[in-house]
């Protein structure tokens, strides 16, 4: 049995209780008389759903998140990943929601149903457990994120949702995590059986230089395109293209506490250690993000 059900939000209780879904007019335009809600303190009145990408990325509630667009690359991203908003879209871990800020509104504007796979609530972390209630919280405004999906995934989860049933997976940054647990080939083969015949999977990672020898965790955050590629392969998938929209050529990977060293995290010190003051930030600043790899496959339609 599939491990998923739908979240219909509600920002004064995080319930799964069903609510209608939106009209014709709202999917093909804007969303007239919004029920008044609040968001982080801030009243929303009648949000305009984005139907093109463009007005998705700039849509004001992504307030400061859209300062890193210059190094994420957005919109250019998902065209290179060839999302189709009114299809299923599953994002693999959303975490904070930096995508989902995007795709969410965009989704719920086209018709489609967007894919939460989140940390399960059996089996995890305090902190994963903690990082899924807070985007069941922050996405409870069902009028602009829509009425989406919430599903489990991790290295002991089954099958995500029922197989055959998605268009479109995306998983930005994530490949080195599922290294790092050892469950690589599994996260490939869970998305393979997932996405319908002809669907797509789309990844996004930190990138390795093909000259150097690959961790089989990336215990530096890095990983070899050449190995994403490999994966995807053996798990049945097709590659479609590969991207340089994500290229970083001042980034080098031979940083002394991995991609971490480098914005948004800006590592001074080993993980659990306290942030060393002497630490000389300026060269690792002036790289910015790392470089990273933008690949697209396709699951292969049979005979």
């Amino acid at each position: 049995m599939s491990r998923f059900h739908l979240v219909v939000p509600s920002l004064l209780a995080l319930s799964l209780a069903a609510c209608g879904s939106p009209s014709e007019e709202a999917e093909t335009a804007t969303i007239q008389d919004t029920a008044q809600t609040t968001e982080n303190g801030v009243e929303i009145v009648a949000d305009a759903l984005p139907t093109d990408l463009a007005s998705a990325v700039a849509a004001e509630w992504r307030g400061e998140r859209s300062e890193r667009d210059i190094w994420r690359n957005p919109a250019a991203t998902l065209e290179a990943l060839g999302v189709d908003p009114s299809g299923t879209v599953m994002e693999i871990w959303p975490g904070g929601g930096w995508y989902a800020d995007i795709l969410m509104p965009w989704i719920n504007g086209n018709g489609g149903t967007y894919v939460a796979a989140h940390f399960p609530v059996e089996g995890s972390s305090e902190n994963r457990v903690r990082s899924r209630e807070r985007f069941i919280e922050r996405y409870s405004n069902a009028d602009r994120y829509g009425e989406y999906v919430l599903a489990d995934f991790d290295n002991n989860t089954g099958a995500i949702v029922e197989p055959g049933s998605v268009d479109t997976i995306l998983t930005f940054r994530n490949v080195h995590n599922f290294m790092m647990g050892n469950y690589a080939e599994k996260a490939f083969d869970d998305f393979y059986a997932a996405l319908r015949e002809g669907g797509t999977l789309g990844v996004v990672d930190h990138r390795l230089p093909s000259t150097r020898e690959q961790d089989p965790q990336a215990s530096s955050g890095y990983v070899q395109q050449d190995y994403v590629i490999a994966l995807a392969v053996e798990a049945g998938f097709e590659l479609v293209s590969a991207s340089e929209v994500n290229a970083n050529p001042a980034d080098t990977a031979d940083h002394p506490f991995g991609v971490w060293t480098l914005a948004p995290t800006r590592r001074s010190a080993p993980r659990g250690q306290e942030a060393a003051a002497d630490f000389d930030r300026a060269g690792y600043d002036a790289i910015g993000e790392s470089d990273r790899m933008t690949l697209l496959f396709r699951k292969p339609v049979s005979e």
